[in-house]
C-alpha cells in the first residue's frame, strides 16, 4: 500500500508540473495519464513539447531523472497559440466544440463558433476535426515559448475546465443508453429489433444520418463560396 500511495503521489506531482493543454502531443490522452506513465516508469520525461526544456527540467527535478532534450518525434517547444475561427467560413458543424478538452469554443448547430482565448490552450485539437478549414493558429506569446508562454494560473485554469468536462461527459454517458459508435447506434446487445433484412433505421442512426446530410450540405455550401463558378 505504502508503494501505491507513493506512486499515486508522485503521478500527481508531475501531473501539476504539466501545462495541462490536453493536447495528447505526448501521445497519452491526457496529461494526468502521462503524468501517470512517467511514475510507473513507462514513459520518458521529455514528451510533452508545450512545457518545453523548462518542463523537462521540472519533471526532472520531480522524477530525478537527467534532463534531456525534447523528443522531437512529439513536436517542437515554441510559442503559445491560440485557436481563431473565421466567421466567414463556419458552417455551424459543432465538430470543433466536441473536440475542444476545456470547453473554450461556444456555439449552437447550424450557428457560428467562437473561441474563448482566455480558455484555449492551443492544443490543436480542433484542427483537424473542421471539415471546411476555417480554423487557424495565431500567436499569443510573442517569442516566448515553453513555461515562459504559459502561466501556473492558466494551466490551473486549463486543468480545472478538462476536469469539468470530463466529469460532464461521463454524467452524459450514464444518462445515455449504450451506444456501438458515436453515431449513436443502440448497442449490438441492446437491439432486439426484426430479423436482418428487415431492421428499421433506428431514431438514432436516422438523426445521425441527417446530421451528416447537413454537414454535407454546408460543405457544398462553403466550397461554392470560396470558389464560386466562373462567369
Amino acid at each position: 500500500m505504502p508503494g501505491l500511495l507513493h506512486g499515486a503521489g508522485l503521478a500527481e506531482r508531475i501531473n501539476a508540473a504539466l501545462p495541462q493543454t490536453q493536447c495528447t502531443r505526448c501521445g497519452y490522452p491526457d496529461c494526468a495519464s502521462y503524468a501517470q506513465a512517467i511514475a510507473e516508469g513507462l514513459a520518458p520525461i521529455n514528451q510533452c513539447p508545450p512545457g518545453g526544456l523548462e518542463g523537462v527540467v521540472r519533471l526532472a527535478a520531480i522524477t530525478g531523472q537527467a534532463v534531456q532534450p525534447l523528443n522531437p518525434a512529439h513536436g517542437l517547444e515554441a510559442p503559445r497559440t491560440v485557436a481563431v475561427i473565421d466567421e466567414n467560413w463556419c458552417i455551424g458543424c459543432t465538430l470543433c466544440i466536441k473536440a475542444c478538452p476545456t470547453d473554450a469554443i461556444v456555439g449552437a448547430n447550424k450557428l457560428m463558433h467562437t473561441v474563448m482565448t482566455d480558455h484555449c490552450t492551443g492544443c490543436e485539437l480542433c484542427i483537424p476535426v473542421c471539415p471546411v478549414d476555417c480554423i487557424e493558429l495565431v500567436n499569443a506569446s510573442g517569442s516566448a515559448t515553453g513555461w515562459a508562454a504559459w502561466t501556473p494560473t492558466q494551466a490551473n485554469n486549463a486543468r480545472q475546465r478538462y476536469a469539468a468536462r470530463q466529469q460532464r461527459l461521463a454524467q452524459r454517458r450514464a444518462d445515455t443508453p449504450e451506444t456501438d459508435s458515436d453515431a449513436g447506434t443502440p448497442s449490438t446487445e441492446a437491439r432486439t429489433g426484426p430479423a436482418a433484412g428487415t431492421a428499421l433505421a433506428s431514431p438514432a442512426s436516422t438523426a445521425h444520418e441527417a446530421r451528416q446530410a447537413a454537414i454535407a450540405a454546408a460543405m457544398a455550401r462553403a466550397r461554392q463560396r470560396r470558389n464560386p463558378p466562373s462567369q
